[in-house]
């Protein structure tokens, strides 16, 4: 990438308006101004206020609810850029929507939508996607511009380590909430020197889990669910209450994508989790910010100092390494 970190521009959709201007704070940028508005049938409008002719741009948003209608303003805010013959135009979704809709299990008859949605962010000429902890990793693939897939594990295991309540001492346990979860939990539990546990789950339909066994020594220790999205919160209350079950003393969830659906915080505040610790990739709702038992961390360093590498040439795995 030819362009200079100091010519970037860096413009935020309505989803992750506060958290572009942290992250261009500490790249020392003024963030870019656009009109966003819809009209009264629910068309999107964009308009860039700011020249972009020459320059390379970012444009920031996250794809969470409303999915559909923070998806179609990235794409038009994309395409505005490109329109408006900007050097080159770089993608960023902290949370990139659809991404669990990663292939056609058992062949039924189902679109394969992170596909569709790679074919439409790819469509507007990007150069790049960065986003965070994707759910499937392989969707890399679907995109034949570089995909950069930050982590938040830093940030996770930081908050873990230095809790105020001394729970994150060298005996608590790392759990993953099922088998697909074990690479990302095992990297925790060696992160901090913790033991690992593994739920075994069944999933009779979608958004319903129900734990089968606990693999591993949960009795006496405090555990920590980690997790990359948290949508309805059935899985997590429901392993909390199997864990304390089991005779853990405290549980926590550490998740990266609050997405918080379908009443998830009436359901964390009433669980038996003691407290899920999320990040800011996707803006609280008012009913999650008014949960005693809910806590967002920010990820703007971490997504700032890969904007940083990205435009300076640096290497991102050393930073995750």
């Amino acid at each position: 990438m030819a362009a200079a970190l100091e010519d970037l521009v860096i413009f935020a959709g309505g989803a992750s308006r506060e958290l572009a201007q942290q992250v261009a704070a500490k790249l020392k940028i003024e963030p870019a101004n656009a009109h966003l508005r819809r009209f009264s049938d629910g068309e999107h409008w964009v308009e860039l206020l700011d020249n972009v002719r020459g320059k390379s741009v970012l444009v920031m948003q996250s794809v969470c609810p409303p999915v559909n209608d923070n998806l179609m303003e990235l794409v038009l805010m994309l395409d505005a850029v490109r329109r408006s013959s900007a050097f080159d135009v770089v993608a960023m979704a902290p949370y990139l929507g659809y991404s669990r809709q990663d292939r056609r299990p058992r062949s039924v008859r189902v679109p394969i939508s992170a596909r569709v949605v790679a074919d439409m962010l790819g469509g507007t000429g990007i150069s790049r996607l960065l986003t965070m902890d994707l759910h499937s990793e392989q969707i890399q693939g679907f995109y034949g511009a570089p995909v950069d897939n930050m982590y938040a594990m830093p940030v996770l295991t930081g908050d873990i380590a230095q809790r105020e309540d001394g729970a994150g001492g060298g005996d608590g346990v790392i759990v993953a909430p099922d088998v697909g979860g074990v690479i990302r939990a095992r990297a925790f539990a060696s992160n901090l020197g913790m033991d690992l546990a593994i739920l075994d789950k069944r999933r009779p339909r979608a958004n319903v889990a129900k734990v089968m066994n606990i693999i591993g020594d949960v009795g006496g220790k405090n555990c920590f669910i980690v997790d990359d999205i948290v949508d309805t919160a059935n899985t997590l209350c429901e392993a909390a209450g199997a864990l304390k079950a089991a005779g853990a003393l405290r549980v926590f969830a550490y998740c990266t994508h609050a997405v918080l659906s379908g009443g998830a915080a009436a359901r964390v505040a009433e669980s038996p989790l003691d407290e899920l610790v999320v990040t800011d990739t996707i803006p609280l709702l008012p009913e999650s910010r008014e949960c005693g038992k809910i806590r967002s961390l920010t990820v703007a360093s971490i997504l700032a100092e890969t904007v940083s590498r990205v435009y300076r040439q640096g290497s991102l795995s050393s930073l995750f390494s």
